[in-house]
């Protein structure tokens, strides 16, 4: 006679899982937020320049003089 085992779902997937059905929105506010900070057009010219003015950083930081 197979026992009967119910699935381990835990403490923060549980929240997680209501705060998603209370809060249908949810997901596309998030998308919304990543959009606005992370997918965004790269300046190609800025980078460069941000690039060209960096200075080289020595293999161990503390006390190396």
């Amino acid at each position: 006679m197979p026992l009967a085992v119910k699935p381990y779902v835990s403490e923060v997937t549980s929240f997680l899982q209501d705060l998603k059905a209370r809060n249908p929105e949810l997901e596309a506010q998030q998308k919304n937020g990543r959009a606005r900070l992370w997918d965004r057009e790269q300046d190609a010219e800025l980078r460069a320049r941000f690039d060209a003015g960096r200075v080289p950083q020595k293999p161990y930081v503390y006390g190396t003089e």
